[in-house]
Parts: structure tokens; C-alpha cells; sequence
């Protein structure tokens, strides 16, 4: 039996508005016919947690980014961390989370250019705070996130695919990776 390895999914900018409209019951069965096991999502914003055996994290996102094509119509960036390294991401927030409705972690398919996002002005972002890793970013936004023009700024920052979360959403992600 292979060893089995326990996956979060991000899919990038699915059931914002009317775009890319996609059910989680219908997420959930294409992941289940990948073969992936341990399928369960959170919320309607393309977040699962799955199991897969024999395959690294750039294989995973390839392949549900190929299904949800071929299955659902949607050309959807897919981002896929390690239930370990989603863990890690968890553990290095540098920064205080006083509303986590208000706080983004960003993830990206690609490394981030730390010495860009070292140099990103933070003076013209007053209300919103930066911090990152070699692998996340993380954002506080004092008027919400409706308003954060920060994650956009350092999205540059980036060769990948990037999408985020909200800190309530990570650490719900977190806790069902875990079980």
C-alpha cells in the first residue's frame, strides 16, 4: 500500500460573483475520481483537504487544475500545500491577528521574490501590515479586506498562480488537515 499524504487545495477565484461557478459536491466527486481519498472541502471558495498517494504537491494541483478543465469547463489555478507545510505556514505568522476576518495569508504556486517583497513601500499602505516567509505572505488590513490593495501590490512579487485565505479559513484548513 503507498504512503498516503494528506493535501490542502487551493483553488484560485472559484464562486466569486458569477464567475467559475463551481458546487463543492461536484469538487468533492472530481477529487474522489482522481483516485484522491479523505475528500473534504471548506466553505464555497474552492478549499479541500485530500489524501494522495505517490504524488508531490505540484502533481496534485496539475492534476485537479486538469480535471476541473475537463470536468467543470473552468481553467481554475490550483495551489496545494503539504498538511506538514500548511502546518509550518501556521506556526511562522510573525504577525498578530486581532481579527482574523481582517488578515489574508497569501499562497503562491511559485516561490516568492523575497527581496521584492522587501522592498514593497509600506508607506503607501497605512492601514495595512506585510509580513512573510520564504514560502507565505501575510497581510493585516485595518479596514478589511474588501479595501486591501496590499495583496495586489505584492502578488507581483510572484511568478505563480496566487490566492488567499483569511486567518479564520487557514486555521479551519489546518484543523481538517489534521484529523
Amino acid at each position: 500500500m503507498a504512503c498516503m499524504t494528506r493535501y490542502v487545495a487551493l483553488l484560485r477565484g472559484v464562486n466569486v460573483g458569477a464567475h467559475r461557478r463551481i458546487a463543492m459536491a461536484d469538487l468533492r466527486s472530481l477529487l474522489t475520481g482522481l483516485g484522491y481519498t479523505g475528500v473534504a472541502t471548506h466553505l464555497q471558495s474552492g478549499n479541500a483537504v485530500l489524501e494522495a498517494g505517490g504524488a508531490g504537491p505540484d502533481a496534485v494541483a496539475a492534476a485537479i487544475r486538469g480535471a476541473v478543465l475537463d470536468g467543470l469547463g473552468h481553467d481554475v489555478p490550483v495551489v496545494v500545500r503539504t498538511a506538514r507545510r500548511w502546518r509550518a505556514a501556521v506556526a511562522a505568522n510573525p504577525l498578530e491577528v486581532p481579527d482574523p476576518s481582517r488578515f489574508l495569508v497569501l499562497f503562491s504556486s511559485q516561490a516568492w521574490d523575497t527581496e521584492a517583497l522587501g522592498a514593497v513601500d509600506l508607506s503607501a499602505y497605512p492601514h495595512e501590515r506585510l509580513a512573510f516567509t520564504a514560502t507565505e505572505v501575510y497581510t493585516g488590513h485595518r479596514d478589511g479586506v474588501r479595501f486591501a490593495a496590499l495583496p495586489d501590490a505584492v502578488a507581483g512579487c510572484t511568478t505563480g498562480a496566487v490566492t488567499a485565505r483569511n486567518w479564520r479559513t487557514v486555521v479551519r484548513l489546518l484543523e481538517m488537515v489534521e484529523r
